[in-house]
């Protein structure tokens, strides 16, 4: 069953504060007195805010962060065990407790930034201080660390209290989220579906509101494609645009981090304190989140897309996924878009190949300390040994020779981008499937060769290093969710926003259609 929703409506003092401040005291600014603050607001109608509406709420202080606390736990224990989305739940008094610090910092006027007093949740592929880090893997069942990474320092410091994790596969590998230690994330929209991966528990925990917005990371599809699978928003970033933790700082994975969201001003809201340049990560962009504390409000009109589609049947897809992102492609048309169908020119079998190559390098290196130790071999899902082994293969020069060729596709779509101002993809090739299935062993009659072949149409993006911003395209007649990919040249996140932030408005997909466990 699905439903509706209004969102509660909030006076705009302070609304769009984060758009301005470059820092947690510009926003403290905002602050009024106890006295000036507005009635309570009902904690159904909490969770239901978006991002910064919730921001607005929490520092004019119509809310308390111990209230926002309170709506959200309670929010969780009613919804989270139909779906396994959060995991490493902390105890609920001690998150209270720095609820009210929270709360005793606004009164003193002091604000730490946009994320002040939010219950987060961090993918469970980041190290938290003190919470369960697992990966998702056996090897890490029990592992606390000691030190946040990097990008949990900066939720920190803008406020954000970190309440636990979401679920991911094992290592991150596959976009379907279940591993050993939690088991699996169910999809949003029908729990006997997959969620997606591998920020599959980040989309659920936000389609359900158990979230105001939510992390993730992508390699292979990772940000887009669950969120397509849950009708919200997810945002593959350019390579640096959000500092990595890593141990070689120069040579970047092809995997990114990046925000998601309900909508395109969440989406920037966290971006804002996700980007930006840190001397840990020397590769990462100069600046700091300030250029997505801006309005999104542009004329598109005139703006070219390109629908690459199927690209020229290279990638199948299951009946119906075709004709669910080709109806929105009309919404763009509806905002001023022109939009035909088009591809890049350059022969896109000998790009997957070198994928495979760098992923086996790249995920395999990572993980070859523990094939090379027989009791955590065994601990091993088969496409972690899968990907290690296809590492081993490769010499120098053939990681150098696929390199070439993913230079020579990064070329081919910068070309292609004098012709186009973006171009539209699906975020998967299939709808979500059986929760209790690996991964797709075929697509409509064509039989994929490896776990994440039914993912090309993500992964031939991520080759392409461009930014991608999948947005929800709407629902098959299944009922089950589609999104579509929105890409930009590279370094170009803010159209892509801009582009997002438009056709969201004309097609509100998010609000209004609510998964059926919101209404029960």
């Amino acid at each position: 069953m699905n439903s509706t929703s209004k969102q509660p409506q909030i006076p705009d003092a302070g609304r769009h504060a984060f758009l301005a401040a470059s820092t947690g005291a510009a926003i403290a600014a905002t602050v009024p007195s106890a006295s000036q603050a507005a009635a309570t607001i009902r904690p159904s109608d909490i969770v239901m805010m978006d991002a910064v509406a919730l921001m607005s709420a929490i520092h004019s202080r119509q809310v308390s962060c111990a209230e926002v606390m309170t709506a959200y736990l309670d929010h969780i224990d009613r919804l989270n065990p139909k779906v396994n989305a959060i995991v490493a739940l902390q105890e609920r008094g001690g998150l209270m407790a720095q609820a009210a610090e929270r709360d005793a910092q606004l009164a003193r006027g002091e604000s730490m930034g946009p994320l002040h007093g939010f219950p987060h949740a961090v993918k469970d592929l980041q190290p938290v201080k003190g919470i369960r880090s697992t990966q998702g893997s056996p090897i890490f069942k029990d592992f606390i660390p000691q030190a946040d990474s990097l990008m949990v320092e900066r939720l920190r410091k803008a406020g954000a209290i970190i309440i636990g994790k979401t679920n991911a596969p094992e290592f991150g590998l596959g976009s379907h989220t279940y591993n050993p230690v939690y088991g699996a994330t169910r999809n949003a929209y029908d729990q006997s579906r997959s969620a997606g991966g591998s920020s599959g528990g980040a989309a659920v925990s936000l389609a359900l509101r158990m979230l105001p917005i939510a992390d993730g990371s992508d390699y292979a599809g990772s940000l887009r494609n669950p969120a397509g699978w849950n009708n919200v928003l997810g945002f593959r970033t350019s390579v640096g645009r959000v500092p990595i933790d890593a141990r070689d700082v120069w040579l970047p994975s092809i995997g990114v981090q990046g925000p998601m969201a309900r909508n395109a001003p969440d989406l920037a809201m966290l971006l804002s304190v996700q980007a930006g340049f840190d001397p840990r990560a020397p590769l990462s962009m100069d600046g700091d989140g300030s250029a997505f504390r801006t309005s999104f409000e542009r004329s598109l009109k005139g703006k070219r897309i390109a629908w690459v589609g199927d690209f020229e049947g290279y990638t199948p897809y299951e009946p119906g996924v075709l004709e669910v992102c080709k109806t929105a492609l009309k919404t763009f048309e509806t905002i001023g878009c022109s939009v035909e169908e088009a591809q890049p020119d350059y022969p896109l079998d000998a790009v997957w190949r070198a994928l495979v190559r760098i992923r086996g390098w790249q995920a395999g290196g990572a993980l070859l300390e523990f094939y090379n130790d027989p009791v955590k071999r065994a601990l091993l899902k088969p496409e972690a040994v899968y990907e290690i082994e296809t590492g081993m293969k490769q010499s120098a020069y053939d990681i150098t020779a696929a390199s070439v060729v993913r230079s020579e596709w990064y070329q081919a779509v910068r070309r292609f981008f004098s012709r186009y101002d973006y171009f539209v993809a699906p975020t998967a090739q299939v709808f979500p499937f059986d929760v209790d299935l690996h991964w797709p062993q075929e697509i409509a009659g064509a039989k994929m060769e490896t776990y994440h072949e039914w993912m090309k149409t993500d992964l031939l993006i991520s080759m392409s290093g461009c930014p991608a911003l999948a947005v929800p395209a709407g629902f098959g007649v299944s009922g089950l969710p589609m999104g579509i990919q929105i890409v930009a040249p590279v370094h170009r996140e803010l159209d892509c926003l801009c582009l997002a932030y438009a056709y969201m408005i004309a097609a509100n997909w998010t609000t209004s259609r609510l998964p059926g466990l919101l209404s029960a």
